[in-house]
């Protein structure tokens, strides 16, 4: 996966926006101004997303390409190396990022979104 269909793929989500809060290097995405994704411009290869903190425990031993969050939360975030995992668990990871975000919103918000 490269950055543009990352991207795609996350701006694909309904609510989803992009800024670049911590400086023109780094990409966010949020979905109704909650972050849920994060990476580098230049130098992309490695995103933060954020995920439930067993199931990221779980992630970490399975797969030597997901990592602590980088600069993030250590519990709630993971950095994730793209190369070398299938797009279909990158997918999955995007998208359990956003749902985690999404279930944390008011419910007026929740359903604004549908």
């Amino acid at each position: 996966m490269d950055i543009e269909q990352f991207r795609s793929y996350c701006l694909s989500k309904p609510g989803t926006s992009e800024e670049c809060p911590f400086g023109p290097d780094t990409l966010v995405f949020k979905v109704l101004g909650k972050m849920f994704a994060l990476c580098s411009i230049d130098d992309f290869g490695d995103v933060n997303l954020k995920c439930d903190p067993e199931k990221a425990v779980i992630l970490r031993e399975e797969y030597d390409q997901i990592q602590p969050g980088y600069h993030m939360n250590k519990t709630h975030w993971n950095t994730v190396t793209l190369d070398g995992l299938p797009k279909a668990l990158i997918t999955s990871l995007i998208d359990h990022s956003y749902d985690l975000v999404v279930s944390g919103l008011g419910k007026k918000s929740r359903e604004s979104l549908k």
